[in-house]
């Protein structure tokens, strides 16, 4: 296979910087080069390209499935995935704040007149993996090699690469938290202690667990989550970051969470948390993401 990014599969780091830019014109290369090469003191770091920027890119190829994020609109109840396409992504994680706040600093010196940052969020491990609404995050992510399978393309011209989608989420905690644990747990699909998934009767069809956990001809839709909190007291959210070897399983999953096929399957969770932005990206194997970079 061929190397993807490492930062992708890197997990448990307390710090995190997510960045999106918006690239002028039609660039064949993009500064940075040097940037896009140095290790990450104490942590990784994860370059990513929109569809619009692939295109033009003389580097990088663009995967069949790369696309824009589109405006996923629910009908009645204003329940919206609105769209703000980016054209780059940087993600740096890892232990030290400082060095990774360094690193953002030198990103959006170097890319001066060639991009303008359009999205920063700066997000932090809670307790043990925890969203703020208080459950954990990702329980059901796939696990050592599964990951990769997950996460990775496999084979083709563009093995080692990977889709992304990210969204930054903004949470009503005052909303979530008047309701009893019990109904809590009811929109999660987990109970909020320990992160056991609802079985039977008590599972309801409308749980984010429910609208999440679905099949595809037969097969799972699974993709590797990499969220984080983000935000502060006035505007506490999540920075929703996933990756995944095939870009329709993002799509199956929010059709499935905004009840398109059946408005009373619509996930309850959007009743107390909305995405207030949305971009798909891919992250091509290592080799090919320096090239579209200037030597």
């Amino acid at each position: 296979m061929t190397e993807f990014q490492p930062g992708i599969l890197h997990e448990g780091s307390a710090h995190h910087i997510f960045l999106e830019f918006t690239v002028s014109g039609a660039p064949r290369f993009l500064p940075g080069r040097a940037l896009a090469i140095a290790p990450v003191a104490g942590g990784e770091q994860v370059v990513a390209f929109g569809a619009g920027l692939l295109g033009c890119l003389r580097g990088v190829a663009p995967p069949p499935g790369a696309a824009d994020f589109a405006a996923v609109v629910a009908g009645a109840g204003g329940y919206v995935a609105p769209a703000t396409q980016r054209d780059l992504f940087v993600w740096l994680q890892g232990e030290r704040r400082d060095e990774l706040f360094m690193r953002a600093l030198e990103w959006r010196e170097a890319l001066q007149g060639k991009a303008q940052l359009a999205a920063e969020e700066h997000g932090f491990l809670l307790r043990d993996s925890r969203d703020l609404t208080g459950f954990v995050d990702g329980s059901a992510n796939p696990q050592e090699d599964a990951r990769r399978t997950v996460a990775i393309i496999a084979d083709g011209d563009h093995a080692g690469g990977s889709f992304v989608m990210a969204q930054r989420w903004l949470h009503d905690l005052a909303g979530f938290n008047a309701l009893p644990v019990a109904d809590q747990e009811r929109v999660i699909g987990r109970t909020k202690t320990d992160s056991i998934e609802l079985q039977g009767d008590a599972m309801p069809a409308n749980s984010h667990v429910s609208r999440t956990d679905i099949k595809r001809g037969g097969e799972a839709v699974k993709i590797y989550r990499r969220s984080s909190p983000v935000g502060g007291v006035r505007d506490p959210g999540l920075y929703f970051l996933a990756f995944s070897a095939d870009s329709n399983r993002f799509r199956w999953l929010l059709e499935s969470m905004y009840g398109l096929a059946d408005p009373s399957r619509r996930d309850r969770l959007l009743g107390y948390s909305k995405p207030i932005s949305g971009s798909f990206f891919y992250a091509p194997p290592k080799a090919p993401m320096l090239a579209a970079f200037e030597r």
